[in-house]
């Protein structure tokens, strides 16, 4: 049985800020010195900074070489333009296409306060061009902000918040209109709740790169958008190779056993205290209440349900969807069920392809059969069939889907099957205590279900009809409307204790995982097939995936990639399941984070990790974190092979607190210098 407790834990971690996963680094103080951290196997350099406050992400190289941005959450202490959320592009700065050298000098570190409070590029500037709240579709909505089906800001209502809406643009992706790749429809994701997908036009003129926003528009505020659900924490993405953008749906409560916890281990333990996760108070009115509630129940010191602080914003996608907001009384939130129209969780924690990309309404489709999850990123390979998945947070896994045929050729994408796999590492050193430097990963990939997007739909549509009215009356004795707050303590300690009913079952995925052992994944009976696609983290740990990843974050490779090209994988803190003493990962923990690749072989599958960029240890002084990486975010891999890795930081001991932006060029015959091919 697994012990897992908030004391426990918090006696090794912190807890983090909203986008950072589930619980954060330790303190210089309680780590040592690990092996071969820092270590980069080629050279990076420090191309750009953000302003204080602000990650690097969802970068885009232009086809002539220009570079984009987001500046998500930055400080508002800072100085304007840099004070404000947005996406500005790198003047004076083009990569090398075409031919063309670009050779720069690496940027120094900021010193002044003047110059950490703002983006800083080695050799140019960095240009904003729009910004959170802007004025688009012609005055009549904001940038970044979603509504409810009759125009009204969602902010306007009173309730927990994900994040302050349109402060937080990740992913950007340009579909093109033009041969040159000079003018066309910008996708960027804004990690909130309801999600947000914004399309701007833009165009490189004399002057720049510009945005046309009287015909920028909120796809989340369509109807197409509403009818699959809505999006939640949109985070980064892909850009097909058949040319549409695909957006990873971030959802941290998907979480239904916290840490490394087991349906198994709350079956044997005949309780789940001490072991549910955030998916299990989905439905509970005030959702975002959840954490106090068990910790009035059993104790402060009981345990942390993972995911719980993503519980923020549910109420607001419920209104986003159309569902009465009922519980609004003199501008507070009160505890009233919300009945119709309340979110089913399974209907978010996938990622959307946005189809039909330039019509005057994109039509989005959830990719339901590659699993659900906190995807920080999905990627496609040039097959388009094989899709390499990573999900952000604690004891997290990665997984890869292989479609039957080539995804781009189904008309219909709900059409589209084939098989989702979890990851299983199978080399014994990575559970020996030693440095991540020192330990190159052998995987495989364990089997988890087929499917088609059309039956998982089906499956999901089951529960479309549970509200936060359900809560009380599946697991309460008392009527919720003579005494609404006993009816609800009661309905929390059933829930925390045997379960929430109105879902997939703790006895369903067990049975499940005894019928995948005895007879195979194909062998399961048919009411159970949905178990994997539904509750993607608890079946694959059911069946002894490696479910132990922390923060596993961007992924990509260069875009026409062959058998022998890398894979990358940003892992942004290597800590907590990887470095604890359970599982098949038990490594010296190193707070900075790795940086993976894995190279492509005949059928694009992957076998081994290895280690080729390390972070900084929270114990190494400002002298060497200073040019060290931190908790790389996003990565993309340039046509020469380089690799941008964008950060998302916990300072340690820099000097100063700004993230960066640095070009990894890898060391070997397949780096930037033998890049040529026949």
């Amino acid at each position: 049985m697994v012990e897992f407790t908030r004391r426990t834990l918090m006696e090794t971690s912190v807890a983090t800020a909203v986008g950072s996963g589930f619980v954060g680094v330790a303190s210089a103080e309680e780590d040592s010195l690990t092996g071969g951290a820092p270590m980069v196997k080629g050279q990076i350099d420090r191309l750009a900074h953000t302003a204080l406050g602000a990650e690097v992400t969802g970068p885009f190289v232009f086809e002539n070489g220009e570079m984009l941005f987001s500046l998500q959450h930055p400080s508002t202490d800072n100085s304007e333009p840099w004070g404000t959320a947005g996406v500005g592009w790198l003047s004076g700065h083009q990569f090398e296409y075409n031919g063309r050298n670009d050779e720069f000098e690496e940027l120094e570190t900021p010193r002044t306060n003047e110059e950490q409070q703002k983006v800083r590029v080695a050799g140019g500037e960095f240009e904003v061009f729009v910004q959170n709240g802007d004025p688009i579709e012609d005055g009549t909505s904001m940038w970044g902000h979603p509504e409810t089906p009759d125009g009204t800001p969602v902010a306007e209502f009173a309730g927990t918040r994900y994040g302050a809406f349109g402060s937080n643009p990740d992913m950007n992706f340009l579909v093109p209109t033009d041969e040159e790749g000079l003018e066309g429809y910008l996708f960027t994701n804004v990690e909130t709740s309801p999600g947000s997908i914004v399309r701007t036009p833009i165009y490189r003129d004399e002057d720049g790169w510009e945005a046309d926003l009287d015909d920028a528009m909120n796809l989340e505020n369509t109807e197409a958008f509403r009818a699959i659900g809505g999006t939640r924490i949109n985070c980064y993405g892909d850009l097909a190779p058949w040319g549409n953008p695909i957006s990873g749906e971030e959802d941290y409560v998907h979480t239904r056993v916290s840490g490394p916890a087991t349906v198994s281990d709350v079956l044997e333990a005949g309780s789940g205290v001490g072991f549910r996760g955030a998916r299990t108070f989905f439905n509970r009115p005030n959702p975002s209440e959840a954490q106090d509630a068990v910790d009035k129940l059993y104790g402060e010191e009981s345990w942390s349900l993972q995911g719980s602080w993503a519980l923020s914003g549910l109420e607001m996608l419920a209104y986003h969807l159309g569902a009465d907001p009922v519980d609004q009384e003199d501008g507070e939130n009160t505890r009233e069920p919300l009945g119709d129209g309340y979110p089913n969780p399974y209907r978010t924690g996938y990622c959307v392809e946005i189809t039909e990309p330039t019509a005057d309404e994109p039509t989005p489709v959830k990719h339901y059969n590659w699993g659900r999850a906190a995807w920080e990123c999905p990627e496609v390979m040039p097959d388009e069939r094989t899709v390499y998945l990573t999900s952000d947070g604690a004891n997290k896994g990665v997984y890869k889907f292989v479609a039957e045929e080539p995804i781009s050729s189904y008309d219909d994408r709900m059409d589209v099957r084939g098989t989702l796999y979890a990851i299983k590492v199978t080399n014994k050193r990575a559970a020996k205590s030693l440095p991540p430097a020192a330990v190159n990963l052998g995987v495989e990939w364990l089997e988890l279900g087929t499917a088609t997007n059309a039956e998982i739909e089906s499956w999901i549509a089951d529960y479309d009809d549970v509200t936060q009215v359900d809560y009380l009356e599946t697991h309460a004795e008392t009527d919720w409307e003579d005494d609404l707050e006993t009816a609800l303590e009661e309905a929390d300690r059933a829930v925390a204790e045997d379960g929430n009913r109105d879902y997939v079952t703790d006895e369903e995925i067990v049975e499940w995982a005894d019928q995948y052992e005895r007879h195979g994944p194909d062998g399961v009976d048919e009411e159970l097939r949905r178990v994997p696609f539904l509750e993607t983290r608890a079946a694959a740990k059911e069946i002894g995936a490696t479910i132990e990843f922390r923060k596993a974050e961007g992924t990509d490779t260069i875009d026409d990639a062959r058998p022998g090209d890398y894979l990358y994988i940003g892992i942004s803190e290597l800590n907590d399941g990887m470095t604890d003493d359970e599982g098949d990962l038990r490594m010296e923990r190193v707070d900075g984070g790795v940086v993976y690749r894995a190279e492509l072989e005949e059928d694009y599958n992957v076998s081994r990790l290895e280690p080729v960029v390390v972070g900084a240890d929270a114990a190494d002084p400002a002298s060497v974190a200073d040019d060290a990486i931190i908790n790389i975010d996003n990565v993309m891999v340039l046509p020469d092979r380089r690799v941008l890795l964008c950060e998302d930081n916990s300072p340690l001991r820099r000097s100063y607190p700004n993230d960066n932006l640095w070009v990894y060029e890898p060391a070997g015959p397949k780096g930037r210098r033998d890049c040529n091919r026949e």
